[in-house]
């Protein structure tokens, strides 16, 4: 009791540290539909500053080009550097620095600024790489995502009629560029109202976030739940045969997976109940099988007891039956005792180096007398010497079994033949007779305890109908296996296959 209990006590302590599959399901789901969400809303605000900046920054270097080509009409560098002032175009520089919330240097060939919108850089030296490569002919741009500023770099060109030969070499060491260009127009603009507008929307859309989120738990719930429906019938289902209830049908194919449980479980069903159909068979079988000899003995020694004055030669008959059916009873007995010690969980085997042909040598002059008496020839063939780990014992009783069988159903003056043969992994003894043969629809039955084809030729030749049962045991404790092929009529082929070595 105290270890049914300790028993117990750890199923309960095992079953509290489990979850059920919902919980992980539900995680899955979660995990699977959340994150996509919170990644699209990501990056659908980052497209949009992405493509917000890019917009910005395509209409400021349509506005520079604007105002380079007017710098250019105008002579606007020269008036500058001359002193005279131009407001029309100063205010035009203003507006647009304004209205891309930016500032704008201009600067000449020499690299001097000579405006500034913010009034702070005027008359000091602009070199940076895109100045120069603007200085080439060449308009670029520059976008700084970490301190959230672009600027566009435009070339103005100098005016055709103005434009004057230049002697490369003179060029090159006076620091002029040789591309035409006048002067370069620098417009600098922040992205802050981008970033600005990027958080707005990332806020806007918080609450639709919050209501997708509990639409998507509860939908994660429900299909989760909706999943684990089968195997919540199944358990059900399962739970009623854990009651008792073998004749419960276990069938729910909503997935392959309950499917293919549902199958495993029915077949374990089907075997349980085979299982206790040949136990409630063995115990009547035993309980027949024992009482018969008890019965006749019974009846034996009730006649002897109501003869007042039988004959000696009488009283002797009577005795030498109650003497075969006590052998009877042990032999019985015997078989059965057998039978308990191959089921243990780990019976007894005596494994030893054995020469099969010995043995059956051995086996076939034991059993040659008895085949004499019926006129019964035995012929046996070893196609090789064999030498295998067996329990020498043990395996003698099977393949006594299987040729005594061969001799006792067999027809007057029939045959037997016994032949032995190996290869590299197994040795193979067969058994071959050409009696009465065993029907089809019972040659599945014939390894069960008790099991008779012919109940009363059984009887009359001694058997118990264990003996193939034990045989099949024995064959299996070395790891072998046993045949049966038969055709009533026409006679029985055993073949038994054993491995050489055993291995535990």
């Amino acid at each position: 009791m105290r270890r049914i209990a300790e028993h117990k006590r750890k199923i309960w302590k095992a079953m509290e540290h489990t979850i059920g599959m919902r919980i992980p399901l539900f995680l899955a789901f979660l995990i699977l539909t959340l994150v996509p969400l919170l990644v699209q809303v990501r990056f659908t605000s980052g497209y949009f500053y992405q493509s917000h900046v890019e917009e910005r920054m395509a209409e400021a270097q349509n506005r520079c080009l604007i105002l380079a080509n007017k710098i250019r009409s105008s002579d606007y560098i020269n008036v500058l550097l001359s002193g005279n002032p131009n407001p029309a175009l100063d205010a035009e520089l203003s507006t647009t620095a304004d209205l891309m919330n930016g500032r704008i240097v201009l600067a000449d060939d020499s690299f001097k600024i000579l405006k500034d919108t913010f009034g702070i850089s005027r008359g000091k030296t602009l070199v940076v790489s895109d100045v120069l490569k603007a200085f080439d002919g060449e308009t670029s741009s520059y976008l700084n995502q970490k301190k959230k500023y672009f600027y566009v770099a435009q070339p103005i060109q100098a005016k055709s009629t103005d434009a004057a030969p230049i002697d490369s070499d003179v060029a090159a060491g006076n620091g002029k560029n040789t591309a035409g260009v006048q002067g370069v127009l620098l417009l600098m603009a922040s992205t802050e109202n981008s970033a600005l507008l990027q958080e707005k929307i990332v806020q806007k859309t918080g609450f639709l976030q919050l209501v997708m989120f509990c639409f998507i738990l509860i939908a994660d719930l429900l299909a989760a739940a909706c999943l684990l429906k089968p195997f919540r019938r199944l358990q059900q289902q399962l739970d009623m045969v854990a009651e008792g209830n073998l004749d419960q049908d276990i069938d729910v194919k909503t997935y392959r997976e309950t499917r293919d449980i549902s199958e495993a479980v029915m077949q374990t069903i089907r075997k349980l109940k085979n299982l206790d159909r040949s136990r409630q068979e063995f115990v009547s079988n035993v309980s027949h099988e024992l009482k018969t000899p008890l019965t006749s003995i019974r009846v034996l020694a009730d006649s002897l007891m109501g003869m007042e004055s039988a004959p000696a030669e009488l009283y002797q008959e009577f005795m030498q039956d109650i003497s075969a059916e006590i052998d009877r009873e042990g032999k019985i007995i015997d078989d059965l005792l057998t039978l308990v010690k191959m089921d243990k969980s780990s019976p007894d085997l005596n494994i030893a180096q054995t020469s099969i042909n010995g043995l059956l040598e051995q086996i076939l002059k034991r059993l040659t007398p008895i085949a004499k008496r019926r006129n019964i020839e035995i012929t046996y063939e070893s196609k090789r010497e064999v030498s295998a780990d067996v329990d020498e014992v043990k395996l003698s009783l099977a393949l006594s079994n299987l040729v005594e069988n061969a001799i006792k159903y067999n027809r007057e003056e029939g045959k037997v033949w016994v032949t032995l043969d190996a290869d590299h992994k197994f040795f193979y003894v067969k058994v071959e007779d050409n009696g009465v043969g065993i029907p089809k629809e019972f040659q599945e039955r014939v390894f069960e305890r008790f099991y008779r084809v012919d109940k009363a030729r059984s009887r009359e030749t001694g058997g118990t109908g264990l003996g193939l049962a034990i045989t099949k045991n024995i064959i299996l404790l070395h790891q072998g296996a046993i045949r049966l092929k038969s055709e009533e009529g026409k006679g029985a082929t055993f073949t038994v296959r054993i491995p050489l070595n055993y291995i535990p």
